[in-house]
């Protein structure tokens, strides 16, 4: 049977088509397979809004299919596996010109995508999306180097090769091995293949169903994922974040610009770092249910404390009280006491009362305006005045509302009334599952979703 040599700009923005398509498929079957790096359930979910991002933006029309691929990619990349698909996709860019697709193209593109996740990835571990993209690779130049080698034989190849290696992860991984599982991202990779193989040939997918037992959610709340795009230096940000936390992904855009990805149990350092090394947008944050390793929490040992101590009130029982001790305050219930808080400790009321003691009071009514102030506090004690003063205008910055359903309508109702009386930005602090890009499109102003279960959603706008 004949198949074509190459896929050209039209092919390969079908790809995407059918890739997306695929991905939200199967996206809860990927999500069952999610046991590392922390059971999340939800790398089918994030390689879906990847490759729906680099969709869009292809969508645009606004430049080359491959370039715009990369560029939503690399915007809108989701977890560790969103952000490795979008080297991928950076590869694809990089290797090909006019957006035409040939085996060799194909086989420098996955080799370079390679080399990308290695630069991206702070810590790369085997046994996950990383193992089966660099089997892919040594495939697919493997056999471009084959005289005759076409694109079909040589995506087989990388096809072959990619499923082996998929196999294998849990004898890799011992969390795979005893969920009885193989990596979540590495079979969202290898479905990318497939649907790529079906574009070469016109067929659908040749995919069988994964059967897994999906292993149980948590409820506890650990580290905070951080994910958000930046304008600066890359090199300083990743050394300046690495000793913060774990799974540092810096997926490149530019040499100057890309996508970061963090698990950190400092999210409040994270964020504070960030900004202050350069520019940051699409800022999301996210708790997360607690990894058996690789947490990353400051602990203090007896009678050692920081110089300044932030309190921070929280209703009773709600998440809100691990989203704040995680960003770096130590959270006060209703009736607690701010133990023995001293003269430059600072206290964020939250809304929730609360008796601040000598404790310096940063007049914070809501969540996400006691976020607001955490957000842009600095551990300088020379510049305690200014930075009281820049927590106060931070919180003041916000106006807050709660929306009249629990529900994304709700919720796109109460921001267009606010945004209504002016506004740059809008944080969503919500247990819903709500996209903040779709939201920032819809409401014309950057959009922050802070995910947090078993609270009741504030909508703070700046």
């Amino acid at each position: 049977m004949s198949y074509p040599a190459e896929l050209d700009a039209r092919g390969l923005h079908e790809w995407a088509a059918r890739t997306v398509e695929e991905l939200q498929r199967r996206r809860a079957e990927i999500n069952a397979l999610n046991v590392f790096p922390v059971p999340d359930s939800d790398t089918g979910s994030n390689m879906a809004h990847t490759m729906e991002s680099a969709l869009a933006e292809a969508d645009k029309g606004e430049a080359d299919v491959a370039e715009a691929l990369a560029i939503g990619s690399v915007r809108g990349a989701r977890g560790n596996s969103g952000m490795v698909l979008s080297q991928v996709l950076r590869g694809v860019a990089d290797a090909t010109t006019d957006s035409r697709v040939d085996g060799a193209v194909l086989a420098d593109a996955l080799t370079l995508a390679v080399t990308l996740v290695d630069r991206a990835l702070a810590a790369p571990v085997e046994g996950t999306i990383i193992t089966v993209l660099r089997a892919a690779a040594a495939a697919a130049s493997e056999a471009a180097g084959q005289p005759g080698a076409q694109l079909h034989g040589i995506l087989v190849a990388a096809l072959d090769a990619a499923q082996q290696a998929l196999a294998q992860t849990p004898s890799q991984l011992p969390a795979l091995r005893e969920a009885g599982v193989v990596d979540a991202g590495g079979t969202g990779f290898v479905i990318l293949l497939e649907c790529l193989l079906a574009q070469v040939t016109g067929e659908e997918p040749a995919n069988q169903p994964l059967s897994v037992s999906a292993p149980e959610k948590p409820e506890e709340l650990a580290e905070i994922e951080a994910v958000f795009f930046f304008e600066g230096n890359l090199a300083e940000i990743e050394q300046t974040l690495a000793p913060l936390g774990n799974s540092l992904v810096i997926a490149r855009a530019t040499d100057t610009s890309g996508s970061v990805h963090i698990h950190s149990s400092e999210a409040g350092t994270v964020i504070e770092k960030a900004y202050g090394l350069g520019k940051v947008s699409n800022l999301r944050l996210e708790a997360l249910p607690p990894a058996e390793a690789g947490a990353c929490a400051t602990e203090y040992s007896e009678g050692e404390s920081p110089q300044r101590r932030i309190f921070a009130a929280v209703p009773e029982g709600a998440a809100a009280r691990e989203l704040f001790e995680k960003a770096g305050a130590r959270a006060i219930g209703p009736g607690e006491d701010l133990e023995n808080a001293v003269v430059g400790d600072l206290f964020l009321p939250n809304g929730c009362g609360g008796d601040p003691g000598r404790a310096t009071v940063i007049p914070t009514g809501s969540i996400v305006a006691g976020l607001a102030a955490l957000s842009v506090y600095s551990p300088n004690p020379s510049r305690s005045a200014e930075v009281v003063a820049a927590m106060s205008d931070a919180a003041r910055s916000m106006r807050v509302a709660h929306p009249e359903t629990e529900s994304l309508d709700g919720i796109i109702a109460a921001c267009r009334t606010q945004l209504a009386y002016g506004g740059e930005q809008v944080t969503v602090l919500t247990g819903c599952d709500i996209n903040a890009e779709e939201l920032t499109q819809m409401l014309g102003v950057d959009v922050v979703v802070l995910r947090v279960p078993g609270l009741r959603t504030e909508i703070g706008v700046e």
